[in-house]
């Protein structure tokens, strides 16, 4: 008996112990977002949320907001952006501009490596600009390399890889020249499209990006695993040039495509940083823990001007001017956007000091009664008694949905429109929005370069980002001559006059200008946010 009762004592001492080691873990994982174990361990370890599956870590491929980040993060161009927002020397230690500002010289660090270990070198470079602008490779970011000379020619069919002016004069240097100067080319080649990547690993394996095991990087990070639709992971990449300035270990990364499910886990402790969901906003923000920073970008909606009704200009006006933009920000968004009224966010200077968006005005305005008699009008022309079926498609998100939603209630009320709703997941919907096969889609802008041209160029003809089926030629012409013209008053000019007649003929409409909304927790510090960039993770740490 006293055995038995001396083991019974023994099992229940046991289980207190296991019982109050998981109440220590749990609580310590309750405090917003800390990560209590890899801390305690000595391991840091930043928890974020990827939001949906990456659309691929090819570079030149991955050119959309649920791949941006985690690449800006895994690979390096030859050059990267501060704090203030400025291009640094990253992968290239320094460059020579020619006097006539359209050659540039770029030196490769010695210690700069591939996490294997290899050497990132000038034909790395030269064999990744020019598979950027390869027209097999189906960049839908290939149009950014066409400020250098022979690329568009070579994307369009019309040259040959050994037109696009880009070469490896050595080992360790690489020359590239420029159609017209580019004073912001700097900044633009810190994009995701201008990465690098390891030419033999390409060569032998097409499929080298789509898994951990064959992923090659050469940035602060490398990818130890990916677990498709789920998670994936990044681990220090020890062969980077400035590792020592990597202070996180590794990074997760969830896909969660719900707001208030990201909020719940920043709340237990499973991610970091979170969205502010909508219902919170006024909450969060009256305590101080939502914070606010500024980012360049649209977001909007497209219509198929190659699919009824919106083939007719008059009907696209009036799905465009029954919206109430301000409405929608105060009562659904709820996160301080500014109602968008134009294409071209705030935040770009003219040659005067004005702001391009202030100068340029409300090219939008919600106008119910106009917006019926436009409808009319357009339904007259087209011999509709009846307006065809209309569906309206957004990638999967609680976000999206609400303002989907708002969206559906002012056609009813404004029009007596019956819209039906379509949500898809992410990879889907790029792909038949690309395709032409959504008659009315949601859609964002995020600035490539801090120039107002940027927003703009995404809506020239056969362009890989225009995605409605719209077509002007003086449209194109205005966007050509503003990219080739070096007196700034004039070619702000010609970009105001261009953006008034995309307004003109409606193919899109605008809902908000993007800013930063997040939450962080108090225990991480160093995570840039670039109103016209991608997140920084480089300098990031964990107390």
């Amino acid at each position: 008996m006293k055995k038995i009762i001396i083991m019974l004592f023994s099992l229940l001492l046991l289980i207190g112990i296991v019982g109050c080691t998981t109440t220590e873990k749990s609580s310590t994982n309750s405090n917003n977002g800390s990560d209590g174990d890899s801390q305690e361990q000595g391991t840091k370890v930043l928890k974020l949320n990827n939001g949906s599956e990456p659309t691929s870590f090819d570079p030149p491929i991955g050119f959309d907001s649920v791949s941006w980040n985690a690449l800006n993060n895994l690979m390096e161009g030859m050059t990267r952006l501060d704090e203030n927002d400025e291009p640094q020397p990253a992968t290239a230690k320094e460059w020579d501009v020619s006097e006539d500002g359209k050659t540039y010289t770029f030196h490769i660090r010695e210690d700069a490596n591939w996490s294997n270990g290899e050497p990132v070198t000038a034909e790395d470079f030269e064999f990744a600009w020019k598979r950027l602008a390869n027209p097999d490779t189906a960049s839908p970011a290939a149009f950014l390399a066409y400020f250098i000379e022979g690329a568009e020619a070579y994307n369009t069919g019309e040259g040959k890889a050994e037109d696009m002016m880009v070469k490896a004069v050595d080992e360790k240097t690489f020359e590239v020249n420029l159609s017209s100067p580019v004073g912001f080319f700097p900044t633009l080649i810190s994009n995701p499209a201008f990465f690098p990547v390891h030419k033999e690993t390409v060569e032998e394996n097409p499929e080298w990006h789509t898994e951990a095991d064959s992923y090659v990087s050469n940035g602060p990070f490398k990818l130890s695993k990916w677990a498709h639709d789920t998670e994936f992971v990044f681990a220090k990449n020890e062969e980077y040039w400035d590792a020592k300035s990597v202070k996180l270990d590794e990074v997760h990364w969830a896909m969660v495509d719900d707001t208030n499910t990201e909020y719940q886990m920043y709340k237990t402790g499973d991610l970091h940083t979170s969205d502010v969901p909508a219902d919170l906003s006024e909450q969060l923000f009256d305590e101080g823990k939502a914070q606010v920073e500024d980012q360049s970008g649209t977001y909007f909606y497209r219509f198929n001007t190659e699919m009824e009704p919106f083939q007719n200009e008059n009907i696209r006006k009036a799905f465009a001017m029954a919206v109430d933009q301000q409405q929608i920000v105060e009562f659904v968004t709820k996160g301080k956007e500014k109602p968008a009224k134009g294409f071209v966010a705030y935040g770009f200077e003219d040659p005067t000091g004005g702001d391009f968006r202030e100068v340029g005005g409300d090219l939008l305005t919600t106008d119910e009664a106009k917006a019926k008699e436009l409808l009319e009008k357009g339904m007259e022309e087209e011999g509709y008694d009846k307006l065809p079926a209309i569906t309206l498609t957004y990638n999967t998100s609680d976000s999206h949905k609400k303002i989907a939603e708002a969206l559906q209630q002012m056609y009813k009320e404004s029009l007596g429109v019956e819209v039906e709703l379509a949500n898809q997941e992410w990879n889907v919907f790029s792909t038949e929005q690309k395709a032409l096969k959504l008659q009315f889609s949601r859609s964002s802008f995020l600035a490539d370069y801090a120039d107002p041209i940027n927003f703009l160029e995404s809506f020239q003809t056969g362009h890989s980002m225009n995605r409605t089926g719209w077509s002007n030629d003086k449209f194109d012409s205005l966007i050509e001559q503003a990219k080739n013209e070096t007196d700034e008053e004039k070619r702000f000019a010609l970009m105001h006059e261009a953006e008034t007649i995309l307004f003109e003929e409606m193919p899109i409409f605008p809902i908000h200008f993007y800013n930063h909304v997040y939450l962080q927790s108090d225990d991480v510090t160093g995570i840039v946010r670039h109103p016209v960039g991608y997140m920084e993770l480089k300098t990031t740490d964990i107390k």
